[in-house]
């Protein structure tokens, strides 16, 4: 019987000479989850290729000792500072920025709720199929005597919502799940959802009580949102050209900086 083939161990990855062990590899791959392990890797590998470039550029400009332990240390903040050069979004930046996404400027819509949730595995087939008949039979019950929703809240609902007759209050996007949204928010103030609606936590009775809409932000309530967003914006660019530069001028073994396609600023 032939011995089975062990497959080759990943070639040495090296930056000027300094090489990043298989181990710290291993460390870094939980900080960077991805469709594959390899994609992983890549991306662990990519992070500390670029963590080793600034090490290295820190001690060179003298913003630490060889001795230093740097991959968090305040000098690589330092020699950003230093090197990367980011200028303060103007008055007129800022104004055609605000022009240009008016759909980004307005006040949250809002919207206050209550629901009964009757609860259920997702994967207990069983249950949802006795959880969604109890659901329809309390809409049912509520279409002709709207009037119980508090009552039978307290009664069914396994939220503790319930103590409040299933109110859950006032609800901004992305409060509740896709799917619950998806719903809620195609009612009409009043309305009951004529149908169960199913979640990760059980199937649902919802009612909107109430809807506001948001309305436009002035650009004086969110210039300075906005120029703290281009400068934050403008900073990564420059940081990403400067680690471009620094690998540029590297020789880095085993590993292939892709510039077009990676994101070097995590």
């Amino acid at each position: 019987m032939q011995a089975a083939q062990l497959a080759p161990a990943p070639a040495a990855i090296e930056v000027n000479g300094v090489e990043i062990p298989e181990t710290a590899i291993a460390r870094e791959l939980q900080h960077h989850p991805a469709e594959s392990l390899a994609a992983a890797r890549r991306k662990a590998v990519e992070a500390l290729v670029i963590r080793e470039l600034l090490v290295q550029e820190a001690r060179r400009r003298g913003f630490a000792t060889e001795e230093a332990d740097l991959p968090d240390d305040p000098a690589i903040a330092a020699l950003l500072e230093a090197e990367v050069i980011c200028p303060e979004a103007d008055a007129d930046t800022c104004r055609r920025y605000f022009d240009n996404n008016p759909t980004l400027f307005r006040s949250p819509d809002l919207f206050e709720a209550r629901h009964i949730l009757i609860a259920a595995a997702p994967e207990d087939e069983d249950a949802r199929g006795t959880a969604k008949q109890q659901a329809a039979a309390i809409i049912a019950r509520l279409q002709a005597e709207p009037h119980l929703f508090t009552e039978m809240a307290r009664q069914y609902s396994a939220c503790p919502s319930k103590s409040d007759g299933g109110n859950l209050g006032q609800l901004a996007r992305g409060d509740t799940v896709p799917e619950f949204e998806t719903y809620l928010f195609s009612l009409h103030p009043g309305e009951l959802c004529p149908v169960p609606i199913e979640t990760r936590y059980g199937v649902h009775v919802i009612q909107l009580d109430r809807k506001a809409l948001g309305v436009p932000l002035g650009f004086d309530d969110v210039h300075d949102r906005i120029a703290e967003y281009l400068k934050a914006r403008s900073f990564h660019t420059a940081v990403r050209q400067y680690l471009l530069l620094l690998a540029g001028q590297a020789e880095i073994k085993g590993f292939e900086m892709e510039a077009a396609h990676s994101p070097l600023v995590q």
